[in-house]
């Protein structure tokens, strides 16, 4: 399993989602789909082109890149985890969708 992370995180720690799998980062930090949109969004298609409906998607990062990423993961499976945090529980809950 794996657990794949839109974008790097700055300054969030997400050490707690190891628990769901290896963690992948698709994105750096620095790098903005607005500036390169049709580089970034291959970048994405590829790094997600091994997605299966036992990987995680955790959705951090742009709004666009996110939005990207959730197609594709989509996509590839018509089914979908996501991980959700929550502020007050101080863990992440699994979101599952299927279209």
């Amino acid at each position: 399993m794996t657990v794949y992370v839109v974008q790097e995180p700055k300054g969030i720690n997400i050490v707690s989602a190891t628990k769901y799998g290896d963690i992948e980062i698709i994105l750096p930090a620095t790098e903005h789909i607005t500036f390169n949109t049709k580089g970034v969004v291959e970048k994405i298609r590829e790094k997600l082109k091994h997605f299966t409906e036992d990987d995680y998607l955790l959705l951090l990062g742009d709004p666009a890149a996110i939005g990207v990423a959730t197609y594709f993961a989509l996509n590839a499976n018509k089914r979908a985890q996501f991980l959700k945090w929550d502020r007050q529980e101080k863990m992440y809950y699994v979101v599952e969708v299927t279209i």
